[in-house]
């Protein structure tokens, strides 16, 4: 009898136990989306992409906060603060702007980049193999691609002699991209003026100074949270209007009517970033998850900007194009 009282005891606890689990609700993770740039953009939908490959519904099994800063990049710091305010379980950034404003407003929330160009030179990350702390995501290798854009430049326009580098110097990256430049310019023995643009009033006076240095090419470097939005436009009808073959890092110059861009493509990135967010919610520190770089690149020409400002695109250029907007 007692065995008995013993074994409903124990049956009847078991049974509560299993009752008060299933009476707890599944917590559903949260992450938290920082953009700059404006709703409409469409980085988002690769990251949605991504997660999605991993099982991530947004709405179903898992909530996703977008925050969209709509080109006015001083809000960023507010939405940065509003995600940590929510407690949400990761941050994905868009931009080296939107990582810094997350990284001063949380040491704890992991926080996935999904693109900067020289993360340890940001402070964001103590190596690229062991970031350290609580930011970890994904490189676009910007200062590299630097000289491989000048290259590209001369191979468009054979007779090209002088380069008026727009930059800006207060970017972390900017010192590693002009290196790499002014190596490229040595080889081929292309003249650079340099001229810094450190916020969106300096981008007229530093067109007028490339025509008055008689520059012949531009290689563009300008920080993205300058040369994005409506000064995105003013740049790209700009160089056009000094009849300048220039470069740019992004396809949306290009799309918005530059001459042509070599960059990494930043939709496989961003889809990238979902294996982060995926890892980091089963359990993995950001502070183990190596930094990864890109392995898709991209070059764009617009054949329409070419026509603008008189030039002809070689034949053998053209066919490196992935994509050509006629």
């Amino acid at each position: 009898m007692t065995k008995q009282i013993i074994a409903l005891a124990l049956g009847a606890l078991l049974f509560a136990l299993c009752f008060s689990a299933a009476a707890q609700p599944t917590k559903i993770p949260q992450i938290g989306y920082l953009n700059g740039g404006a709703r409409s953009s469409v980085r988002s939908e690769p990251l949605r992409q991504g997660l999605l490959e991993f099982g991530y519904v947004e709405g179903k099994n898992v909530v996703i906060e977008w925050r969209f800063a709509e080109g006015k990049r001083d809000r960023v710091p507010a939405l940065a603060a509003e995600l940590v305010r929510l407690k949400v379980d990761v941050i994905v950034t868009s931009s080296a702007t939107d990582t810094r404003a997350a990284k001063a407003a949380t040491a704890t929330i992991p926080i996935v980049m999904t693109n900067d160009g020289d993360p340890v030179g940001a402070g964001f990350v103590a190596s690229l193999a062991r970031p350290g702390g609580n930011i970890t995501g994904l490189s676009t290798l910007s200062p590299e691609l630097s000289g491989k854009r000048l290259e590209l430049l001369k191979d468009t326009v054979p007779k090209l002699s002088r380069v008026a580098v727009f930059g800006t110097s207060t970017s972390a990256s900017n010192a590693q991209e002009l290196r790499e430049v002014e190596l490229a310019a040595g080889a081929l023995k292309v003249k650079l003026q340099y001229l810094d643009v450190l916020a969106p009033k300096d981008i007229e006076t530093a067109f007028r100074a490339a025509v008055k240095g008689r520059a012949d090419g531009a290689l563009m470097m300008v920080s993205g949270g300058i040369a994005g939005g409506a000064n995105r436009i003013q740049i790209v009808e700009r160089a056009v209007k000094s009849r300048l073959a220039a470069i740019y890092d992004r396809r949306s110059a290009v799309e918005a009517g530059g001459l042509m861009s070599y960059g990494v493509n930043l939709p496989d990135l961003d889809r990238r970033a979902a294996t982060y967010v995926d890892k980091i919610l089963k359990g993995a520190k950001p502070a183990d998850l190596p930094v990864e770089q890109p392995k898709k690149f991209e070059f764009i020409i617009n054949l329409k900007a070419a026509k603008q400002i008189g030039l002809t695109i070689p034949p053998n250029v053209l066919a490196r194009a992935e994509r050509v907007i006629r």
